[in-house]
């Protein structure tokens, strides 16, 4: 996985990065697995836009992503590891000894013809799904359950994992990508290895018009809007702008917005780093 820089013939290549795509083995995806999706614009059911900068973008396809990897020891194997337009990972698409196809996020380095398994049995081996219990400690993953049965939710962007540190009782002690240290039941799935296109955080899209085509509108800052727009707005002259916050007075850089009695602080060991 490489990023390309590009040579500044035009003022839109000239700060533009993207990746190489040179894992990606298919520009066609399964039909199967593809449906239909809408977009909002920003507005809820009654049409009011509850959202600002949202709209326009290029027409996407949602593919359909197997996050609970639940055929229990049943083999698969990758047929093509592709582009999806609604996450920053790749995805593979996997076959099972049954006829099944499914999507699943692709782990960085996985190849196409590799067999996986989800189960018990399986090996902690890059791809593989097994219960959290079933892992030695250091191993790295992704796409963890947060209930059993669930389905993945943690660690599922492009480059993020987690690393299983200690078991302690019914609990399985995961350092989280922010850095925070969590108990997770022993019983939740978790993928072994790390998720694909681990360089997105280096791509810049060169030009407004780009972000545009992702369904992002402009952003006015709330320092260039009169007081009655936003809480940093007016002023004589360039001004500042004052303490940052939110166009609803909510303090931003440094305010904490989680519930302090909220059930499920007990699970977490350590804070994530500041």
């Amino acid at each position: 996985m490489a990023v390309r820089k590009f040579k500044p013939t035009t003022p839109g290549q000239r700060f533009k990065v993207l990746s190489t795509f040179d894992t990606i083995t298919t520009d066609t995806p399964e039909k199967s697995l593809l449906v239909g999706k809408k977009k909002s614009g920003g507005r809820n059911n009654t049409g009011k836009m509850t959202v600002r900068q949202r709209g326009g973008g290029h027409k996407q396809r949602y593919r359909i992503i197997d996050f609970k990897r639940d055929k229990q020891d049943m083999t698969a194997t990758v047929k093509t590891v592709e582009y999806d337009p609604n996450r920053n990972a790749r995805i593979a698409l996997v076959e099972y000894t049954d006829g099944e196809k499914r999507y699943i996020i692709a782990p960085a380095g996985i190849q196409v013809g590799q067999e996986i398994v989800s189960g018990s049995s399986a090996a902690p081996e890059i791809g593989n799904t097994l219960m959290l219990n079933d892992m030695p400690l250091g191993t790295i993953v992704h796409n963890i359950e947060l209930y059993p049965g669930q389905g993945g939710k943690f660690a599922r962007s492009a480059g993020t994992y987690a690393q299983l540190t200690a078991k302690e009782g019914k609990y399985a002690v995961l350092k989280m990508p922010s850095g925070e240290v969590r108990m997770v039941l022993l019983t939740c799935k978790a993928t072994v290895g790390t998720v694909s296109n681990s360089e997105h955080f280096l791509e810049r899209s060169g030009k407004a018009g780009r972000t545009r085509w992702m369904g992002r509108r402009p952003r006015v800052r709330g320092v260039a809007m009169n007081p009655v727009d936003h809480p940093m707005g007016g002023g004589e002259g360039r001004a500042s702008g004052g303490h940052p916050r939110s166009r609803n007075g909510i303090p931003a850089k440094g305010y904490k917005t989680r519930a302090k009695k909220k059930p499920t602080n007990k699970f977490i060991v350590e804070k994530r780093k500041k």
